[in-house]
């Protein structure tokens, strides 16, 4: 009861999932990004397991398919479940059992694999595909979730809505983005108002985090006051 978009820049090779579905905190469960490594949603009825062990199937060097396929061994529901994924190179690979409720699919294109379960028609998913690949003067965050903001406008799930979430990781062990709605009568719409608020003071303070290239960050008292007044500039601007 869920419909879910992986992504990946292919200009920063960063990887992304966004999500929506008329269920309750489907971000602590669905979505799953490993830097460097790949990103998997889990859904229909839900194996919160099976994201976990496909990223280190990916990151012991296996293709995304047989990391898709190898995850089924030690679960015996895969008629009920709908998992797909995403390798760092771009390559994606899905699974929508038979006994998941319809209208349920996937389909993909470069850099995107949408699917979803108990969703109005298979129109929403096409309407993310659509979105993603002509929004690409977006940054990578904005482009995602306006493809997720254009399966919502086409009907999303047919019991409504509940829950959201945008999880991006790129260069760094910590993600870029990780926001949710856990439960809201508008999630994705909601979802969107939150990430525009996280491009003010916190966008900008994003820049004084330790990275792997700098593990102390930036911690010079007069560099964190220009950060912190860029950050007020711009909320005052907006």
């Amino acid at each position: 009861m869920t419909w879910s978009i992986i992504a990946r820049d292919g200009t920063t090779g960063a990887l992304g999932i966004a999500a929506a579905s008329r269920f309750f905190a489907l971000g602590a469960l669905v979505p799953w990004v490993k830097s460097g490594v790949g990103a998997v949603a889990t859904q229909a009825m839900v194996n919160p397991m099976l994201g976990p062990a496909i990223l280190q199937r990916l990151e012991d060097g296996q293709p995304v398919t047989a990391a898709l396929d190898g995850s089924w061994k030690t679960d015996s529901g895969s008629a009920l479940r709908q998992v797909h994924a995403m390798a760092m190179n771009g390559d994606a690979a899905a699974h929508t059992g038979n006994d998941c409720i319809d209208w349920c699919g996937h389909m993909g294109d470069t850099d995107i694999s949408v699917a979803g379960n108990m969703l109005v028609g298979g129109d929403v998913l096409r309407a993310c595909v659509d979105a993603f690949n002509t929004q690409t003067a977006l940054p990578f965050s904005d482009r995602l979730l306006a493809s997720l903001l254009a399966g919502d406008g086409v009907g999303g799930d047919k019991r409504g809505r509940q829950s959201a979430v945008l999880k991006i990781h790129s260069t760094e062990i910590y993600a870029d983005w990780d926001i949710r709605v856990d439960d809201h009568p508008d999630a994705p719409n909601e979802l969107a108002r939150i990430f525009a608020i996280g491009q003010g003071a916190f966008g900008t303070f994003k820049q004084l985090m330790p990275t792997g290239a700098n593990p102390g960050g930036i911690n010079d008292p007069d560099q964190i006051a220009r950060v912190r007044e860029m950050a007020a500039k711009r909320e005052g601007n907006a």
